[in-house]
């Protein structure tokens, strides 16, 4: 209950009596709180109190509001750890989620950014394929990935086989050897229509994840850029002390 009395601010003893019931499993991913107003009434606080303690829990993750509808508990943040290259498909087959994607564009191109062929150390006569494709796991969207592939290493390469497993592809039908990659990690926004493609709001934050993957003998293979749900996804690393 709320003890007025205590040094603890009201805000955050409510927070934590919110936790309490979710780790009881009283709320459960999907459901619907009770109004500002039936809080207030219910522990006897004032309703700016009450915003005060939801609005610590949304910026958490642990919560999120739809306009105009009210409050909701989100489901957990997928931990993905940096430990290792691994796809998504695998990362969610190992999380008992189902992978799928939705492809939004497949095309063979000469590779006109610069950018990307200094990554890829390519000219402007090489081909690279460029693929864009919403990531989903049991059908809800998780990112947003944008690929230049390298179209020496697979020539033949077409639509229905991006529409799953790139890597599986890669390495058990063309038969390379994927050695390493690079990746790196920033906070950015999106566009109106991306927010529409992850079903976040227009103003919502993600992680802009940067990968450059290499064969086994290090020759540069793809450049990925991915925008994933910040309230659905979260990154760790094992940091061992340098001495």
């Amino acid at each position: 209950m709320i003890n007025k009395q205590s040094s603890i601010p009201i805000y955050y003893q409510l927070a934590e009596l919110i936790r309490e019931r979710l780790a009881a499993g009283e709320y459960v991913p999907g459901d619907m709180l009770p109004s500002e107003r039936e809080f207030s009434d219910r522990y006897d606080i004032s309703r700016m109190t009450v915003r005060q303690a939801i609005t610590s829990l949304v910026n958490e993750g642990i919560l999120h509001r739809k306009k105009g509808t009210g409050t909701f508990v989100s489901a957990p943040k997928i931990n993905q750890t940096l430990g290792g290259l691994t796809s998504f498909s695998e990362d969610m087959k190992a999380r008992g989620l189902t992978p799928s994607n939705k492809l939004l564009r497949f095309e063979k191109v000469l590779c006109t950014r610069k950018d990307i062929r200094d990554i890829l150390n390519l000219t402007e006569e090489d081909y690279v394929y460029e693929i864009e494709r919403v990531r989903l796991a049991d059908n809800q969207p998780m990112a947003i990935e944008s690929i230049w592939l390298n179209a020496r290493f697979v020539p033949d390469l077409h639509r229905d086989i991006v529409q799953s497993s790139l890597y599986d592809y890669l390495e058990k039908e063309a038969g390379l050897v994927i050695g390493e990659a690079t990746q790196m990690l920033e906070a950015s926004i999106i566009s109106f229509e991306e927010a529409e493609l992850l079903k976040v709001n227009k103003d919502a934050p993600v992680l802009m994840i940067e990968r450059h993957t290499y064969l086994q003998e290090g020759t540069p293979l793809e450049v990925v850029r991915s925008r994933y749900r910040a309230d659905r996804y979260r990154f760790s690393v094992d940091l061992p002390r340098l001495r």
